[in-house]
């Protein structure tokens, strides 16, 4: 197989790998911990839970919207600086609701956090695959995207065992220690890799952003739109329809962390076989897990097989709209890398809006019906989009980007 061919990425890019796998996760916890403590937010900020459910939305419409945006505006900058400074801004955005945030000020910290979050992941895509031989990129990538899949696996279980057990404050504080461990080790580890010259920011811009990208990035919004819409409220939903409280909700959060690791690495071999088609299957997938959670959410056995479902399929198209979205960019890739996490979480944003207005409507049962409903479009979209192709600008994407991937990691 070409995979065994390919020349091993050295100690020093094995270091520096880590320290971006350890930066993702670390950021990925802090993302997805309220979701595991929400009913503890929503009750010591004296807030509605779908009100806490807010903070998910802030913190995915600042990685959605800020994220591209601050990319953006410093795409001349050195990525060594620009990954260092991102995480700086994390861990004292973090401290707000570690030590004293209330709701306002709590909900401004996480649109920040999303932000920095965004830029990181940017960064972090390019720095990945500047070090590593070209034949090997995808597998750099992954590692970013699979620190995002590892938060949901170990993270998220094991921050909302620490908010039971001493406030969920204290995971916060917890994410503060681990972030200001990755800063020292990125500002030790990391290399220098600039911008190479002629790779303007509008220039870019036109490509990243062209109709035939925004189509793709649609699916990955609606497909994660319709898992949120459903697990945001994943907590109240044990409690009041599979009567599941206090620390066994840790093994269904667990269960739907494993699954989402589980199905970022899977996704990588399929997405390589066939993007396209994957998306597909990734939306059908989806569907049915909600529509299983919703048929089978009274018995305990029948909910998690749904919730790993949910995660499995859903996250396993992650690899997939990566590499839809680069192919399609064309030399735009550098700045449209960015963009997948823009549409994961504008869709996580949209989907814990609409789980949220529909339990206001109704009650919890109604937030997997507007998951479903908002899945089935997904299969649509993901359906027409298939047989979007590269333009001619596109095919030199490869051979642009490779001219970047050869230089040496220096400090």
């Amino acid at each position: 197989m070409t995979i065994t061919a390919a020349p091993q990425p050295t100690t020093r890019a094995t270091t520096v790998l880590a320290v971006l796998f350890a930066g993702a996760f670390t950021m990925g916890c802090a993302e997805m911990l309220v979701v595991g403590m929400i009913d503890l937010i929503a009750a010591d900020l004296a807030v509605s839970v779908p009100m806490a459910g807010v903070l998910v939305t802030a913190n995915a419409l600042g990685l959605a919207i800020g994220g591209p945006l601050l990319t953006f505006l410093v795409t001349r900058f050195d990525r060594r600086h620009v990954l260092i400074a991102a995480t700086a801004v994390f861990v004292l955005a973090n401290l707000l609701p570690a030590l004293m945030a209330d709701y306002p000020v709590f909900v401004g910290a996480r649109v920040v956090i999303g932000a920095v979050q965004g830029l990181f992941i940017a960064a972090a895509m390019v720095t990945a695959t500047s070090i590593v031989p070209p034949e090997r990129t995808g597998r750099a990538m992954a590692v970013i995207i699979s620190g995002f899949a590892m938060s949901s696996a170990l993270g998220l279980p094991i921050g909302t065992l620490l908010g039971q057990a001493v406030g969920w404050r204290g995971s916060f504080v917890a994410v503060v220690v681990a972030g200001a461990v990755v800063l020292v080790l990125a500002v030790i580890v990391l290399p220098s890799v600039p911008t190479p010259r002629g790779s303007g920011a509008m220039g870019q811009a036109r490509h990243a952003f062209a109709p035939r990208v925004l189509a793709v990035l649609a699916v990955s919004f609606l497909t994660f739109a319709a898992m949120l819409a459903a697990i945001t409220y994943l907590v109240p939903f044990l409690d009041q329809v599979t009567d599941v409280s206090g620390p066994a909700v840790s093994i269904y959060l667990l269960v739907y962390g494993v699954a989402t690791a589980v199905g970022s690495f899977g996704g990588g071999r399929f997405a390589d076989a066939n993007a396209s088609r994957m998306l597909i299957v990734g939306a059908i997938g989806v569907s049915a897990s909600l529509v299983a959670l919703l048929a089978f959410g009274s018995n305990a056995i029948g909910t998690a097989l749904a919730v790993l479902g949910i995660g499995l399929f859903g996250m396993a198209t992650g690899p997939s709209i990566q590499h839809r979205v680069v192919s399609l960019a064309g030399p735009g890739a550098p700045l449209a890398s960015s963009l997948p996490a823009s549409a994961v979480n504008a869709g996580i944003a949209f989907g814990a809006f609409a789980g949220g207005l529909a339990i206001d409507g109704g009650g919890v049962r109604l937030a997997v019906v507007a998951g479903i409903a908002i899945a089935v479009v997904a299969i649509a979209a993901a359906w027409a989009t298939s047989a979007l192709r590269p333009t001619a600008a596109a095919s030199v994407t490869v051979p642009a980007h490779a001219a970047s991937v050869t230089e040496p990691p220096t400090r």
